[in-house]
């Protein structure tokens, strides 16, 4: 069979003459697979814990680096065994590294979900905003009114207001820095 080899298919003089050229990577992994399939899972097995899906990831991924580097491998079926192991056991390896830096991941479960906040919290914190507003000037509370509440830009809030941009953005400013202190009075 095949091994870790360090010349280029194409000048090997010890390239299998059996296998055609334009097939030869294709071949080479059915080959892989028949032969060290079976030893290449369960060596896989041990190296996860036992965890098959796993297992089976880390024999495609052997697999396919050896399709990626079918020029650079020999035919002696040891080489090739040893090769096929040690790029298992350093995907494990790696997969395990990448497991331990990354949070694990878990479902949430209903209980485990953001509580919902009643109507009544709702219906104070409108009162309380309300009230704060309120106690804002007029021209403060037309302000916040024509850009937050209506959703208007600067210049579309001004046009309505009949005030420059720059005074628009003058009373929002002071609005908010008033409602803030309000709101904060208020808890």
């Amino acid at each position: 069979m095949l091994g870790v080899a360090r010349h280029r298919r194409s000048t090997s003089p010890r390239r299998d003459r059996s296998w055609p050229d334009s097939s030869l990577e294709d071949e080479l992994i059915r080959r892989l697979y028949q032969e060290f399939g079976s030893a290449l899972l369960g060596h896989a097995m041990r190296l996860t814990g036992s965890d098959r899906q796993w297992a089976e990831d880390i024999v495609q991924e052997t697999l396919v680096r050896a399709w990626r580097n079918a020029e650079k491998l020999e035919r002696d079926p040891v080489l090739l065994r040893s090769w096929l192991f040690t790029v298992a056991r350093r995907l494990v390896i790696d997969d395990r590294r990448k497991r331990s830096v990354r949070p694990q991941e878990s479902e949430l479960t209903p209980s485990d979900e953001a509580p919902q906040r009643d109507e009544a919290d709702r219906t104070l914190a409108a009162i309380v905003v309300a009230e704060a507003m309120n106690g804002l000037t007029e021209e403060h509370r037309e302000a916040i009114l024509e850009t937050y509440l209506r959703d208007r830009t600067v210049g579309e809030a001004a046009a309505v207001l009949g005030v420059p941009p720059g005074t628009v953005k003058s009373r929002v400013y002071y609005a908010l820095r008033a409602l803030r202190r309000a709101l904060q009075d208020r808890g």
